[in-house]
């Protein structure tokens, strides 16, 4: 049951006749409304249109946004999600949203994922379908009010690399990370600027973390994306261009404070970034482990 003003942005481009996303959502019972956002130098542009219709499609001008959008570098370029993301505050009010949720166009299921008998002999790991969107929607919603946050997101799948001996021995269930990316709960009345050609919503994270933002990764939902680098359209052509050195590079550049290139991967390594989080984000200590002169001042 839908019970707020919401809806939901699918960021797409070049990818007209594939837009994976929108059939995982419509896996998932969704009933909110979603739209697909696309820049006006899509070449593709006329074919979104004839496929979803013009009260699907939103059009925006990137050149716009790229006024107003720091890439961390002086390329011509503007094949980067970047400006759509920072468009999105502005189609949100617009459209007169409270809250709305981005989405990139390559996700191929939208999952729970969850523990149970957490520790025992016969713990098991599931990953699960969702099969009611609107009351996740909801949730997600419920726990951007409730911590107060900036910004709450789904889990993606390298969330979760090391299986039992990373997070999840952690304790996924009740646990909440302090980073979001690929799928984004905002209000719309708190808009938050994107930054970094590439890397942008680690770049953002960072960036905006260290300036006393709160960001949450729910982890009992998990977003799983097609493979990376495989699928055409989108920015996969900045990938193979650059390369996740690169990319991973641009959040060093904003954050050398904090950030790292480092190596990810179980089989085949890749170059990725890394996080020192005491050095990224103001930390909140807990009463109960507080000096007594600190609390009373």
């Amino acid at each position: 049951m839908q019970r707020r003003n919401f809806g939901i942005f699918i960021l797409s481009h070049q990818r007209a006749n594939n837009v994976i996303t929108l059939r995982a959502l419509e896996r998932t019972n969704n009933t909110y409304p979603w739209w697909l956002i696309i820049d006006n130098e899509d070449p593709q542009l006329d074919e979104y249109l004839s496929r979803f219709g013009n009260d699907r499609v939103i059009v925006f001008d990137k050149s716009k946004y790229d006024q107003v959008s720091d890439t961390g570098d002086s390329l011509r370029k503007r094949n980067s999600p970047l400006w759509a993301r920072n468009a999105a505050f502005d189609i949100a009010k617009e459209l007169k949203l409270e809250y709305f949720l981005v989405l990139d166009d390559d996700y191929v299921r939208i999952n729970h994922r969850f523990i149970v008998n957490q520790g025992e002999p016969n713990e098991r790991d599931y990953n699960i379908l969702i099969t009611n969107m609107d009351a996740v929607n909801e949730a997600m919603l419920d726990l951007l009010e409730d911590t107060g946050a900036d910004c709450v997101a789904m889990a993606q799948g390298g969330d979760f690399i090391g299986g039992r001996g990373g997070i999840m021995q952690q304790g996924i269930t009740f646990r909440q990370i302090r980073k979001i990316m690929n799928s984004f709960y905002f209000r719309t009345d708190n808009p938050i600027r994107f930054m970094s050609r590439m890397n942008d919503d680690v770049t953002t994270y960072v960036v905006h973390g260290g300036w006393g933002r709160k960001f949450f990764t729910c982890l009992r939902l998990q977003i799983n994306q097609a493979v990376t680098q495989q699928n055409s359209g989108g920015i996969t052509p900045l990938y193979l261009e650059s390369g996740t050195y690169i990319k991973s590079f641009y959040s060093v550049m904003f954050a050398p404070s904090c950030v790292k290139i480092s190596c990810m991967g179980r089989t085949d390594d890749r170059f990725h970034h890394r996080i020192s989080w005491n050095n990224a984000v103001p930390r909140i200590i807990s009463p109960q482990w507080r000096k007594p002169e600190l609390i009373d001042a």
